[in-house]
């Protein structure tokens, strides 16, 4: 009987815990928020629980306020699960300080990733599986304080950190629906990132921008301490504000291969000539209005094609290099995304403002030597499909052409190639 009790008085303890991490509907101010919190509230304490348990290497606590000392933080108000409003968007928002501190060294990407993997992401397998068919949920916010340890005047301080996560449904969806790393990076593409409210582009495998950082030299780079001051969350209604699920290890360093469409499509020929009549007076705009930069192939049509489970806007362009580009084929390639497609990518995406019924855009050209016809064995043939996840990346100067090029597919001569622009440009003739 005495087991049993301890027991029953162990269930009680942990559901009281798991209830202190979220916010009571009487404190919503919007009424629609405050009736998704009474209508799953049953879920929301869940996703308390299972942050609760999260076996993180350094300290985290839910919180109503960023930035607190850990000392102040252990007695301060702990619930922050609740629904939020983001951009006009409702959002499963929490907010929360994660008590490790990184060298400045270290750099802001790196930090980003490496918060982003060990607390966002396991908050994130909590939450999305809840909520994921609830049309209700439009997206996740997460929002979590870390620190950074500096230096001034020869004094080690330490000052705070915040990284803010918002991802729509979708996005969460491809992130955590996917065994394809880079379906998961197109997924994390659709939401926004920021650290201390500047854009930032976290990359799961460590490609990008920053270098990999593993599980391993996060235990060793960070130490265990605290920030400063704290900023109140907003309430429901009047901000946003939230966190997201850890991972609890750091993926192998590998530069991206491709990107699969996420949604199932029609890729039959009467799903394809349906979306191309449906788009014909739009791409016959975009055929006139870009053909003096793009040169557009007179004979051939711009269609949708049907590539690796998706569908893709095939756009056949004529590209014509100075003589001094002569090389191997790789630099022709390189020179013909530099030089031809990569002005193109922004004008041609201005004609989809909408929410496009396809999965990307290929990018076919046959480039040659000015000068000269473009002749079989003196011309490339080449193609770049881009899928429009990372093509927005690109268009809103969160990636750079490289990183596009890593994200999609090329390929030269009708087989597929990996293309590093640097190299290829800059390297020796073959």
């Amino acid at each position: 009987m005495c087991k049993i009790r301890r027991l029953a008085l162990i269930l009680v303890v942990a559901a009281s815990a798991a209830s202190a991490q979220v916010l009571t509907p009487a404190e919503i101010k919007d009424p629609d928020l405050r009736s998704l919190q009474q209508q799953y509230m049953n879920d929301l304490k869940l996703v308390g629980e299972d942050i609760l348990a999260l076996p993180l290497e350094y300290h985290f606590y839910l919180s109503r306020k960023l930035d607190l000392d850990e000392s102040q933080q252990q007695q301060a108000d702990q619930r922050s699960i609740r629904f939020d409003r983001y951009n006009g968007q409702t959002v499963l928002a929490v907010t929360g300080n994660y008590y490790a501190a990184y060298p400045e060294k270290i750099g802001v990407d790196q930090r980003a990733r490496s918060t982003f993997l060990n607390v966002v992401m396991p908050i994130l397998k909590s939450e999305v599986p809840r909520f994921q068919a609830n049309h209700q949920v439009q997206g996740y916010a997460v929002e979590i304080s870390h620190h950074v340890l500096g230096k001034v005047m020869g004094v080690t301080v330490e000052s705070p950190e915040n990284l803010m996560v918002f991802l729509p449904q979708s996005g969460a969806l491809r992130l955590l629906g996917s065994r394809d790393e880079n379906v998961q990076q197109a997924g994390l593409m659709q939401g926004q990132i920021f650290l201390n409210a500047q854009p930032v582009t976290v990359w799961l495998n460590g490609a990008g921008p920053q270098s990999a950082l593993g599980t391993d030299s996060d235990a060793s780079a960070t130490e265990r301490r605290v920030p400063l001051a704290g900023t109140e969350i907003t309430q429901a209604g009047e901000g946003s504000g939230g966190q997201a699920p850890p991972s609890t290890s750091t993926p192998p360093v590998a530069k991206p291969i491709d990107v699969l469409p996420t949604p199932v499509r029609d890729t039959s020929p009467q799903a394809l000539a349906a979306l191309q009549a449906s788009n014909q007076e739009l791409l016959a705009k975009l055929v006139k209005e870009l053909d003096p930069q793009a040169h557009f192939v007179s004979y051939a049509s711009q269609t949708f094609v049907a590539f690796r489970h998706g569908i893709y806007l095939e756009l056949s362009l004529n590209t014509a290099l100075p003589e001094s580009a002569a090389g191997s084929r790789y630099k022709l390639a390189a020179m013909a995304f530099d030089d031809h497609v990569a002005p193109l990518i922004r004008p041609a995406l201005a004609y989809f403002k909408e929410e496009p019924k396809f999965d990307g855009i290929s990018f076919s050209t046959t480039v040659h030597l000015a000068g000269k016809l473009p002749a079989a064995g003196k011309s490339q043939a080449v193609e770049f499909f881009f899928p429009f996840a990372v093509l927005h990346c690109y268009e809103q100067y969160d990636c750079t052409g490289q990183q596009l090029i890593d994200a999609g597919i090329v390929l030269l001569n009708g087989e597929r190639v990996a293309l590093d622009l640097q190299i290829a440009e800059g390297g020796p003739g073959r």
